[in-house]
């Protein structure tokens, strides 16, 4: 079998001059053109030839063709339909691949895992647009898909807010819903000019390993997030003020002091101070008054 060519900057201007392809601004696409980054994505996604990956977004297929040479089998859902005569072009040495021509957020990625892999955990491996990061993340999170571990390039500020704590300036409700699901490791920062085009900013790979079990008990996760949302809508307001502005919530400024006082939470803290436990004791006080 043909070992990966495609990290090669010179192989890529190839493949697109040859297609005549156009980047297009609205899909977010930045080829990566680095060999050492591609190593290492495969490297921290920790794929085996027992494996069924899922690749978001392809591209020109440049880290298809590593995942291919790693796993059993590899399912790769790419939106922008002039690509799919070049992914036909560059894979067409790896029979272990499928190439799906859609939207991610609208294939039934539970179905794929269940007729793919047996409904056995997946590994997810994707170069992500910062438009669509978050939306892609907790979709697959929250709709239940089987998932070992979900391996990404983002943004650099983004890959942040996904493993910090408590009273940072990036911590936030993504970090909280990341680790709530998933224990996040940042295994490398890769700059512009790993990719082409370049973008503005820097980018870097996070590890988000799936738990079997969230690490704290929640008897209503729905309320619970809309809990963290509600802190977070307005980062300068109390937790009070922002529990009682939402839209979302429905509780008394006297009910949300109560549950904040059981809780031992004092009433001029700001959601950016709670850690996840805090939090899923406050929506654990919330769901039994109004039981």
């Amino acid at each position: 079998m043909t070992r990966p060519y495609l990290g090669n900057p010179k192989y890529t201007i190839e493949v697109l001059q040859k297609y005549d392809f156009a980047f297009q601004k609205r899909f977010g696409q930045n080829f990566l053109i680095d060999t050492h980054v591609l190593e290492k994505i495969i490297a921290a996604s920790e794929i085996t030839k027992d494996d069924f990956v899922l690749e978001i977004g392809p591209g020109i297929g440049t880290m298809t063709q590593y995942l291919a040479e790693a796993a059993r089998e590899v399912v790769a859902v790419e939106i922008d339909h002039t690509l799919i005569p070049i992914l036909g072009d560059t894979l067409k040495d790896w029979d272990n691949v499928t190439i799906i021509n859609d939207d991610v957020l609208k294939v039934d990625i539970r179905r794929l895992a269940i007729e793919k892999n047996g409904g056995k955990p997946i590994k997810v491996v994707a170069n992500l647009p910062y438009y669509i990061t978050t939306p892609i993340i907790m979709g697959l999170f929250e709709n239940q898909v089987p998932i070992d571990s979900i391996t990404i390039m983002v943004q650099k500020e983004v890959a942040d807010r996904m493993q910090v704590g408590p009273g940072t300036k990036d911590y936030g409700a993504l970090s909280l819903a990341v680790q709530y699901y998933a224990k996040p490791q940042i295994v490398a920062n890769v700059p512009p000019n790993c990719f082409m085009p370049r973008p503005k900013v820097g980018s870097a790979v996070i590890r988000l390993e799936r738990y079997e079990q969230p690490p704290v008990e929640v008897k209503d996760e729905k309320l619970m997030f809309r809990i963290i949302r509600a802190s977070f809508n307005q980062r300068r307001k109390t937790l009070v003020n922002g529990l009682k502005n939402s839209q979302e919530l429905s509780y008394t400024k006297e009910e949300i002091e109560q549950v904040l006082e059981n809780c031992g939470v004092p009433l001029n803290i700001r959601g950016e101070a709670l850690s996840l436990e805090t939090f899923a004791s406050i929506s654990n006080g919330f769901y039994e008054i109004r039981r």
